[in-house]
């Protein structure tokens, strides 16, 4: 089982060295034959390529760069195009999600033979991990989404999204910014209805953090998100 881990990077050079850690234990795991890190770096700033380009010298990582800053979704579709693992998944490159989870979710994939994964903050929890306003604006956008998609999802958008490569490699990417949440979402609805794929979630954890701490996404992103789904899931 070859998984792919695709990782969109802008300035976040405060906590690249603690998500890699992170991310390359999970390589150890009898689940994983190999695991493949493809990371892309979005014209950061600061020190991030840097740091970056050492994980590439040791052959840990495959890297490729944007000579523009592009956001988050261009970049995804960057590391789309060159991945080559049996399932796919996105990764932020800040410490809001814990990669352990992605065991669970690869396992339960396999073993249920799903198509799709959405690895959800909210499902089977009593309480959000975001706060109040954040929490509403998500559900907000998250039921507009279904609304449309015929989905039942309690997260759409959230970062970890897995896929068959296969299934992935057939969804034409066309938002750069987080816009890319709710289109891959609307599209993937759309996939898995005409081929009868299999769509489900998965309960992970999760670990806020604030705009002072480098959070990028801001209302102008869900407002644009509202845009999105009304775009693909209704005019198109």
């Amino acid at each position: 089982m070859k998984l792919s881990l695709l990782i969109p990077v802008y300035n976040e050079e405060r906590t690249l060295d603690m998500i890699f850690d992170k991310v390359f234990a999970i390589g150890e795991s009898p689940l994983i034959d190999e695991l493949e890190v493809i990371a892309v770096d979005d014209c950061s700033k600061d020190n991030s390529f840097n740091l970056l380009k050492k994980y590439e010298a040791d052959g840990k990582i495959r890297l490729f760069r944007h000579e523009k800053n592009q956001g988050k979704g261009a970049a995804i579709r960057t590391a789309v195009s060159n991945a080559t693992g049996d399932y796919v998944v996105f990764q932020d490159a800040d410490l809001e999600y814990d990669p352990q989870d992605l065991l669970k979710m690869l396992d339960y994939a396999v073993k249920n033979n799903v198509d799709v994964l959405y690895g959800s903050r909210f499902l089977g929890k009593k309480t959000s991990p975001l706060g109040k306003f954040h929490y509403f604006v998500n559900a907000g956008l998250t039921t507009l989404s279904n609304l449309f998609t015929g989905l039942s999802l309690t997260d759409m958008e959230t970062c970890y999204k897995m896929f068959k490569g296969e299934v992935l490699k057939e969804i034409n990417i066309e938002e750069d910014r987080f816009g890319l949440e709710p289109e891959i979402t609307a599209k993937t609805a759309k996939i898995c209805a005409a081929k009868n794929l299999i769509i489900k979630e998965f309960p992970i954890s999760y670990n806020p953090r604030k705009s002072d701490e480098g959070k990028k996404i801001g209302a102008k992103d869900g407002l644009r998100a509202v845009y999105i789904i009304l775009k693909y899931g209704f005019f198109e």
